[in-house]
Formats: structure tokens, C-alpha cells, sequence
């Protein structure tokens, strides 16, 4: 029988985790406090340690550290209501098994347990990573913060999926920065602000002469990132072409400047990000198969400021200091009420949107004190429109409009992805959590259920 060891200071947590545990067949011990685990494990060993964060005395970090300076192969949980992301880089980063966010499914606390428990990892010497800038504590960013925790020790290749405006690039940043590439280029390339003729010579570069205008030498993006991170933004925008020539740089790890004969050779991590739905792009043969399947080695869905609002306080204020700072003008403070309608409007241009809205208030405003008149016209009009048996129609077709007035492109990604959230959890919530009858309602197997949930950020 497995030896488990949990602390925590909350002893409601103690007896639920410790009659759930104990069920599942585990032989529970629980602390409650970090002190009390050091003492007791000079008398003997545990196979797995759950611990929290924030405990009298020893912290669940300090527990962590003291466990890998003298223990191996004890796989450590860190527990912690405290969601944010520097929470997921240091649990991770110091050399935790799993970093779970309160309040968590008993079931999959005990599916993790078990994995840990048939890896029995070795986290000893494993060290922290540098600071993350990256503002959220909302649960629906907790599946971007545990996947930069858990690939912060990698160079695995990603893919970023999410709407315009919803912070992939600094997502791709926090992948460089907590990563072993970390003091070397980060270079980032938007595909979709380059013509489709000087592509492969910004990736690659090109040699004196190779073309008209091509009066020298020119070294490209991969080179300029040799070492480090190549950021591909909008990469669904990548001519087919072009596609191929990276396929095969991705595969061989060297390429041939624009109109040269030499091959070079490089050591480069592919982050790639877009806002479109690459599994159609494939399946309208715009989008290579083999190149899909090489960049979408872990995938990372961000959600959008619609499904994180209570991020936009802390958004906001952030925005308002560092545009104040930067303009020099006086620092503005957003009343009660023009809080409450940043937090009804649903922000179809996300993070930047809100972004450039501080920036607007902060040049436009004429006083420091932020009233609700203040605002931008197409947020104090909006309107949140009561949805009834007989004008639903009218009220999504608003809420398509709305969405279209302030997207560029990805109309049709962000609504397919608002809808199906709304079918899952409406049936989540007919069948009380439990999945597969949630799964049977839709009419989907169950691990697409799961999939699906994981993707959308449920």
C-alpha cells in the first residue's frame, strides 16, 4: 500500500483528502504544517507528498526546496488557491510533480497521484525560473499557467491557439524567458504583415543579387534566433510554399539563404501562434498536414477576456500605470461604476482592446478620477440584451455584430468556440458534473468531451 502524505493547515482540506485518499486504497498521513513533514520524514519516507502553498511557518515552496536538496525519488503536489502564474513557473521550476489549482476534482487528484507514483520522478537539483510579467489569477488561465510550469525546463516545439488580441506573443515570451534558451534571441515574425514574395527572405534571408532590390547580403530569422526562440505569429497565414521550405528546415535543421548554395546550419525552438482553426485549414488544403503535426507538439489554448473578466481589474490598472508612466500624464483611477461596465462589455478585441481603451482614457480623460461618461462611446452604449424565447435571435445576432465591428478576421472561430462552450456546460450542468452522461447529452465520446474541455479552457 502506497505511503501518502498530505499538508495542509485547513483541516477540513486534511479529512476530506484524507477520507478520499484512504477510499481509493492509499495510506494517508496528514500535517499540518511544512515544520511537522521535515520532522517526521527523519523518522521514514512517504511515497508522495501533497503539500500547500501557504501554510504557518514553513511555506509549501520552502517544503519543495527541502525535499529535493535531500530526498530522491518523493514526487511532490503542490496544492495552492493562490492561481497565478509565477505560482505554476515555481512549482514546476523548483521541481514539482504537479502544480493544482484549489478547487480541484477529487477523481483527478487521484488519477495524477498515480501517475506520479508509477513515474516516482527525481526532482532533485532542479532550480526556479526567472519572473513571469504575465497578469491573471482567473480560472480559466490556469491551464496556460500550469503548461508554461510544466514545460519550463524544455525546448519542445508549441502551438499557440487563441483570438486576436489575447496575448499569444507574451505567452511566447514567457516560454522563452523560463526555458534553458532563456538568455539567448528571442525573435518574433508576424506572418500576416508579410507579402507573400519576401516570406522566404525574411525567414531565411538572401544572398547579394538573388533578386531585383537584393543590393546585399541579408541574414534572416532563423539565423537571427540561432540559439534561441523563432516566434511564428499567425502562422495559418503562411503561404503553401513557404510551408514546405519550413517542413524541411524543421526536419534537417538547415536551410539555404535566398539565391545561396551553402547549407547553414541551425539550433532553433519553433514557437508558432494563430487565432484560425489549423485542423480547417488542413482540411481545405491550404495548410500542410505534416507541417500541422510537426508544430502541434503541445498546444496551449488561451482564452479570451470574455471568459477571465474578473482578470480585467487587475488588467486595467496595469495598463492605466504603464500608459501614465509613459506619457507622463497623471495616473487614472477607474470609479466603481466604470469598473462595473469594463466588466459587462465582452470585449470582442480582448486583452489589447482593453489595452488601448486605458491608453484612450488616459490621453482623453480630463480629470484622474474615471467616471462611466468617460468611457468610449461603443462601451458606455453597450448593451446587454435580455435573451428571451422570442428575441434570442435578435440578441445573437447583436452579439455577432458586435464581435464584428471590432475583428479584423476569426469571426467565425470566435463564435463556433462561444457556442460550444455554452453546449458543453449547459450540459454539464443537466447531468451535475459527471461527464459522461454530459458526453452522451452532446453525443460525443467521452475523452472528445474531455478534449474539448481542455481546449476551450472548461
Amino acid at each position: 500500500m502506497h505511503k501518502i502524505w498530505v499538508a495542509d493547515d485547513d483541516g477540513a482540506i486534511r479529512a476530506v483528502l484524507e477520507e478520499s485518499f484512504s477510499s481509493s486504497g492509499f495510506d494517508v498521513r496528514t500535517f499540518s504544517s511544512g515544520d511537522d513533514v521535515v520532522t517526521e520524514l527523519k523518522l521514514g519516507v512517504p511515497d508522495l507528498i501533497l503539500t500547500d502553498v501557504q501554510m504557518p511557518g514553513m511555506l509549501g515552496y520552502d517544503l519543495l526546496k527541502h525535499i529535493n536538496d535531500n530526498y530522491e525519488n518523493i514526487p511532490v503536489i503542490i496544492m495552492t488557491a493562490f492561481t497565478d502564474m509565477q505560482a505554476a513557473v515555481d512549482s514546476y521550476g523548483g521541481g514539482a510533480f504537479e502544480y493544482i489549482p484549489k478547487p480541484f476534482d477529487l477523481d483527478e487528484v487521484t488519477q495524477i497521484i498515480n501517475r506520479a507514483l508509477e513515474k516516482k520522478p527525481t526532482t532533485k537539483g532542479l532550480k526556479a525560473k526567472p519572473k513571469t510579467d504575465i497578469i491573471g489569477e482567473s480560472l480559466s488561465m490556469q491551464g496556460v499557467f500550469r503548461a508554461i510550469g510544466k514545460l519550463s525546463s524544455t525546448t519542445a516545439t508549441v502551438l499557440i491557439q487563441g483570438e486576436s488580441g489575447t496575448g499569444k506573443e507574451l505567452i511566447a515570451k514567457s516560454l522563452h524567458k523560463n526555458s534553458p534558451r532563456y538568455d539567448m534571441p528571442f525573435i518574433a515574425l508576424n506572418m500576416a504583415d508579410i507579402p507573400k514574395e519576401l516570406v522566404e527572405s525574411e525567414l531565411f534571408g538572401h544572398e547579394k543579387g538573388a533578386f531585383t532590390g537584393a543590393v546585399e547580403r541579408r541574414i534572416g530569422r532563423f539565423e537571427q534566433a540561432n540559439g534561441g526562440t523563432l516566434f511564428l505569429d499567425e502562422i495559418g497565414d503562411m503561404p503553401l510554399d513557404s510551408q514546405t521550405r519550413l517542413l524541411r528546415v524543421l526536419s534537417n535543421k538547415e536551410f539555404y539563404r535566398v539565391g545561396g548554395d551553402k547549407p547553414i546550419k541551425v539550433d532553433v525552438r519553433i514557437i508558432a501562434a494563430t487565432h484560425q482553426n489549423l485542423h480547417n485549414l488542413v482540411s481545405q488544403k491550404s495548410f500542410r498536414e505534416d507541417l500541422f503535426y510537426r508544430l502541434n507538439v503541445i498546444k496551449i489554448e488561451v482564452p479570451p477576456l470574455q471568459d477571465r473578466k474578473e482578470d480585467i481589474d487587475a488588467l486595467a490598472k496595469h495598463f492605466l500605470k504603464q500608459h501614465s508612466d509613459s506619457l507622463g500624464e497623471e495616473l487614472r483611477v477607474l470609479s466603481k461604476e466604470a469598473m462595473e461596465i469594463l466588466s459587462i462589455y465582452d470585449w470582442p478585441g480582448n486583452v489589447r482592446q482593453l489595452e488601448n481603451v486605458c491608453y484612450w482614457l488616459t490621453l482623453m480623460t480630463p480629470t484622474q478620477n474615471v467616471k462611466v461618461q468617460d468611457m468610449p462611446t461603443e462601451i458606455k452604449d453597450y448593451e446587454v440584451i435580455e435573451v428571451t424565447t422570442t428575441n434570442w435571435e435578435e440578441g445573437l445576432i447583436s452579439w455577432i455584430n458586435n464581435n464584428a465591428a471590432n475583428l479584423k478576421t476569426g469571426l467565425s472561430d470566435v463564435v463556433n468556440s462561444k457556442v460550444e462552450k455554452m453546449l458543453i456546460r449547459s450540459a454539464l450542468e443537466k447531468s451535475d458534473g459527471k461527464k459522461n452522461e454530459a458526453a452522451i447529452l452532446l453525443g460525443w465520446g467521452r475523452n472528445t468531451l474531455a478534449k474539448r474541455m481542455k481546449e476551450l479552457g472548461i
